[in-house]
């Protein structure tokens, strides 16, 4: 599927995400990844974090609100949080969470996992969505999905890095 893809390998592609247990039969996927030149522990507050904003193109998801650029000292998620806010409004639903680990959500029809994976002195921070219904749409979403989830994905890659 054109747009599935960015950033991961095969073997990325091919491991269990959390949101598998949510999503068993998919009728559509997609796969994204960054590396990190920061530890896990570095990483997982701008995870967390996500539950103020979506760290994208703030213009189009964020109705120009500036997505924060500073560590709020959130707590950890826990099952049942909202998961994003889109211009001061929650939206989403934190489904699963092992902190340092994963944070898995649900958005609109769409199952979402993010997962730390350590990397020594990096981290490779990946992205899986996966959605019960839409199959004939799925191309159209994973296309539109991967201009923001790259941004977003970079824009926590930057972050990390100069903490």
């Amino acid at each position: 599927m054109i747009g599935d893809r960015w950033g991961v390998t095969d073997a990325e592609t091919s491991r269990h995400y959390p949101c598998d247990d949510f999503v068993p039969r998919p009728a559509w996927q997609a796969w994204r990844g960054v590396t990190i030149d920061a530890t896990p522990d570095a990483v997982w507050p701008w995870i967390v974090q996500l539950r103020l904003a979506p760290y994208s193109y703030d213009w189009i998801d964020n109705l120009g609100r500036r997505s924060p650029r500073e560590l709020r000292g959130l707590p950890d998620p826990e099952v049942g949080d909202p998961f994003t806010a889109t211009a001061g409004r929650s939206i989403g639903t934190v489904l699963s969470v092992e902190p340092g680990v994963q944070l898995t959500a649900k958005l609109v029809g769409a199952y979402m996992s993010y997962v730390l994976v350590d990397a020594g002195q990096s981290t490779r921070l990946l992205l899986k969505l996966a959605a019960r219904n839409g199959r004939a749409l799925g191309p159209l979403i994973a296309v539109g999905d991967l201009v923001m989830a790259r941004k977003q994905l970079l824009n926590i890659k930057t972050l990390a890095e100069a903490r």
